[in-house]
């Protein structure tokens, strides 16, 4: 690592950029424990010039989770992204824009990330195409790769934005949904977003 790569520090939209897609990461990785219920309720609202659609789904997600129950939360993971056989929702993208097993680009994505330097761990047993994984490779092309913005955009468009908003809306529109509605509509609005200021550059 040259001394250039060692003192490089992230703009302060990128690392908020990054922390975002990391929570998303853990938030669909597995349902919050009460710790991370506590620090998101005393996060704070989101630092914005107007009253925008992720700043109002931010102050939501913190409003839910300053009131949510861990053991709740994580029995409403289990029944709606677990489930037993099917699950309510499912996490993988794939469920939402592979035809059939034979158009399957796991094995594509897995080659990708091989080219990113990033593999699943041998204790992981979810798929690379669940969301939580894809959230989790942008955080680490921000934050960790420090990848430029068309590699960023070319990942994003190509991985999460075609099952973003059909996940979250999935999400939102469960019956059995509560906390992960506020979760599922900050992922849409953020998503949005992203596509929106990738374009725009």
């Amino acid at each position: 690592m040259s001394e250039a790569e060692k003192i490089r520090v992230l703009a302060p939209e990128d690392q908020a950029r990054a922390n975002l897609y990391g929570l998303l990461a853990r938030l669909f990785y597995a349902a919050p424990d009460a710790a991370l219920l506590v620090a998101i309720a005393q996060s704070g609202e989101m630092q914005a010039e107007t009253a925008s659609p992720l700043a109002m789904a931010w102050k939501q997600l913190v409003e839910a989770s300053a009131s949510a129950n861990a053991e709740t939360v994580r029995e409403e993971f289990e029944q709606v992204f677990v489930g037993t056989g099917k699950a309510e929702v499912t996490l993988y993208t794939g469920a939402y824009t592979t035809r059939s097993t034979v158009d399957s680009p796991l094995a594509e994505l897995r080659g990708e990330l091989a080219t990113l330097g990033l593999a699943r761990r041998g204790e992981v047993y979810l798929p690379e195409d669940h969301m939580g994984a894809l959230c989790e490779t942008m955080r680490h092309l921000i934050a960790e790769q420090y990848a430029d913005l068309e590699e960023q955009h070319r990942f994003f468009k190509r991985w999460i934005w075609p099952a973003a908003i059909l996940l979250c809306d999935a999400i939102d529109k469960s019956g059995n949904t509560a906390f992960y509605k506020y979760v599922g509509r900050l992922a849409r609005d953020y998503f949005e977003l992203e596509l929106t200021a990738f374009e725009m550059r």
